[in-house]
């Protein structure tokens, strides 16, 4: 108004058209607009004193009556569901809305009125952070690049943030994947960087944090959430296609993208650990740069406000484990997990259990309770058994050795022991001499272990330790035992005996 006000000074003091424009910096014809319109309005100068700015642009500028359309007006809200579905455009739901209003508006208004009507909808509301409350994570979309140095293949390498948006304090790194394995990593790494704990984690909905999105009860994958466990914090992923959720992460990935990417664009690395290092080093630039709008920096704000209230980290480092679920009990009581076998107790066979596997251990759960531990297998298929996870009698089968056996032949006597000792000196492999020799203790419980011990006197005597030598002994009678072991073959004329040995050649001969 002040510019409309000086064109009707100007005018009244008779000033061309084209010497007010260029006094006010303005175009002719907007002067001559103004002219026009103080001419219908019958505003002269000096305009009526009663007559303020206000007054003077109603006057000179009729506005439209509320709620008065020339045109009417489109469904906005039936366009923007109609836009969703597939093939449909623009342009195709104005032929629509003019064939029902042949009066009504052309397109390019169509398209602005909409836009302004969008416009009016996105308001958005700006959040105050509170300090050491939130923790918003997620990946870059561009990647990182490094050399192996073997192959000379250039390797991607994704870019992991994390920023609290109270201090907007950054961490970065470089992850080879985005596997469970190296996000959860990425999680541990950046607490400690902070060494503090925020009371909420804020991700998106990406399959290695949120098993399933829902928006009221989200199911959380479950190494994700052993990882809230660990730090005694929350889980609140952003709603789905909802970018606004964690504006402070987007932002900080921006600024990621734009300072770390950007600057190492040229630069060539040749492992992981030589492309992180870079990286920390431009982000420590970037926590350290002073607020253009605020005081102090990242670091210092961090520091002094969001540390203190934030959750100190546990003792105990988060350790990543993987889990397998529904893992059949084997009849031999072991599950396959990992590609090595397990034991679990013998009574489980046939159950499916749950394995936690970490690095160094193997946790088995059965509906939650852990039921067995051991240490990690530390090569392919091997075997690791509990012994308190065998049956009994498999425990009793193994419990056998040559030195048990001794002990309890020693508790019957000396030559049952003797018995044993010449088994073992005369057989090839120890599971002969400990089948024969069960089989001669057994013989204390058919008979009596003094009957045993008196059999293994005799059998001794003669040279006898075998098994079948003992048992056949042991079953004669008593008194017939010395003649039958002295004659074992009885009395015959073909039998020469020693004193024939001791004949001379002669008389031994034919006639």
């Amino acid at each position: 108004m002040r510019k409309i006000r000086e064109v009707l000074r100007l005018r009244a003091e008779g000033f061309s058209e084209r010497q007010i424009a260029q006094s006010i910096d303005c175009a002719r014809s907007s002067v001559q607009i103004c002219l026009w319109r103080a001419e219908r309005a019958g505003v002269g100068w000096p305009p009526p004193a009663d007559k303020d700015d206000a007054a003077l642009e109603t006057l000179l500028y009729p506005r439209r009556p509320p709620g008065i359309e020339v045109h009417p007006a489109p469904d906005f809200e039936w366009i923007e569901r109609e836009l969703r579905r597939k093939h449909v455009t623009r342009r195709q739901l104005w032929r629509e809305y003019l064939a029902r209003h042949p009066e009504g508006l052309k397109y390019t208004a169509f398209c602005v009125k909409f836009q302004q009507w969008r416009r009016s909808r996105g308001v958005t509301l700006s959040l105050t952070h509170t300090p050491g409350d939130r923790l918003f994570v997620d990946y870059a979309g561009d990647p990182a690049f490094f050399t192996d140095p073997t192959t000379g293949v250039a390797q991607k390498a994704w870019l992991f943030v994390a920023v609290w948006p109270y201090s907007a304090r950054l961490y970065a790194e470089a992850t080879r994947t985005q596997s469970s394995a190296d996000w959860l990593g990425a999680h541990v790494r950046a607490l400690e960087a902070f060494n503090a704990a925020p009371r909420a984690l804020v991700p998106d909905n990406c399959t290695t944090a949120v098993k399933k999105a829902l928006r009221y009860d989200p199911q959380f994958n479950r190494a994700y959430a052993e990882l809230a466990e660990h730090y005694a914090l929350a889980v609140l992923p952003a709603r789905v296609r909802k970018p606004r959720d964690k504006a402070a992460v987007e932002n900080g990935v921006l600024i990621a993208e734009r300072r770390i990417l950007g600057a190492l664009r040229d630069r060539q690395f040749l492992s992981l650990a030589e492309l992180n290092t870079a990286i920390s080093q431009i982000v420590a630039e970037i926590n350290t740069e002073p607020f253009q709008k605020r005081e102090g920096s990242r670091a210092s704000v961090f520091e002094s406000e969001e540390r203190p209230a934030a959750q100190a980290l546990p003792l105990r480092r988060y350790e990543y484990a993987e889990w397998r679920i529904g893992a059949r009990v084997h009849p031999d009581h072991h599950i396959e997990v990992g590609r090595a076998y397990y034991s679990v107790h013998y009574s489980l066979v046939g159950q499916r259990l749950d394995a936690r596997l970490s690095a160094h251990t193997v946790e088995i759960f059965l509906r939650g309770a852990s039921i067995a531990t051991h240490a990690r297998a530390t090569r392919r298929y091997q075997r690791l058994t509990l012994e308190a996870h065998r049956p009994p009698e498999h425990r009793a089968y193994l419990a056998l050795g040559i030195d048990t056996l001794l002990a309890r032949a020693a508790r019957i006597g000396a030559a049952t022991r003797e018995i044993l000792e010449r088994q073992l000196r005369h057989k090839r492999h120890p599971g002969e001499v400990i089948r024969e020799a069960l089989g001669v203790l057994r013989l204390a419980q058919d008979f009596s272990p003094e009957r045993l011990e008196q059999t293994a006197s005799l059998a001794l005597e003669h040279g006898l330790y075998g098994y079948r030598a003992v048992h056949e002994l042991i079953q004669r009678p008593a008194h017939s035992v010395h003649a039958t072991v002295r004659s074992p073959l009885g009395m015959h004329p073909n039998v020469r005996g020693a004193d024939y040995f001791q004949l001379p050649l002669k008389e031994k001969l034919p006639c």
